[in-house]
């Protein structure tokens, strides 16, 4: 039998490769969706007697908030202090887009194999076997990734709310606009669909392993026949 590339489309209508599809692509939006974002959290500064200031403190990906200052203006006419976002929130971030990350390389890996190699991926059980190990572990690791950052991502909500702010500001603050978060709470969404998708795909890849196959299928009719009396 060749172990040569051999491009074949069946196995993408075939559950199989059809649910790695989407794995892929879910895999792209869950770490896309975090990675890469930029917020805006806003409150006013109000001055007896002055003009209202407006500020803007600035966070992101991997959301160590501390690391960007933002400039806090004083009534008192004392030099404006840098202030900082309180608040480190970035190892569940980080464990959420790197398990994306790796789980994009591991799809695009097995789909080439699937596609090119399909022959070779069901010529002995060692394939199937160990592809059901892996897609199992990703299974595991979207659950507690999509938890942890399901967490931190309440975290970094309360760390930047307007209304906590202004608990903090020295002089009489007001709170602004809400910083926009529609794409961190869709990445949570798309966190736990790859754990629907990639634990429910575990059962099709269970059925290539011989574990699911009877490794002695009973007689045909016809041999069945040919061995009579």
């Amino acid at each position: 039998m060749t172990s040569g590339f051999s491009l074949d489309l069946g196995p993408l209508k075939e559950p199989l490769g059809f649910i790695r599809v989407l794995e892929w692509v879910f895999t792209i939006f869950a770490f896309a969706t975090t990675g890469g974002y930029s917020g805006t959290t806003h409150f006013t500064v109000k001055c007896a007697g002055g003009k209202d200031t407006e500020v803007q403190p600035v966070f992101g990906y991997p959301f160590r908030l501390g690391a960007h200052p933002y400039t806090m203006p004083l009534c008192n006419g004392s030099k404006p202090n840098d202030t900082f976002l309180q608040g480190d929130f970035s190892s569940s971030a980080e464990f959420f887009v790197c398990v994306g990350v790796f789980g994009f390389l591991y799809c695009t890996a097995t789909l080439i194999l699937y596609l090119g190699y399909q022959h070779v991926y069901r010529q002995t059980p060692r394939g199937p076997i160990i592809d059901l190990v892996v897609t199992a572990a990703f299974a595991f690791l979207w659950l507690v990734s999509s938890s942890a950052w399901g967490k931190g991502l309440t975290d970094v909500k309360w760390a930047t709310n307007p209304n906590h702010l202004v608990e903090q500001c020295p002089d009489v603050c007001h709170p602004g606009e809400f910083p926009s978060m529609g794409r961190l709470n869709a990445s949570v969404i798309f966190g736990f669909l790859n754990l629907i998708l990639w634990a429910g795909n575990c059962w099709f890849i269970y059925k290539e392993t011989p574990f699911h196959k009877d490794p002695n299928p009973p007689a045909s009719t016809e041999e069945g026949t040919a061995s009579g009396p």
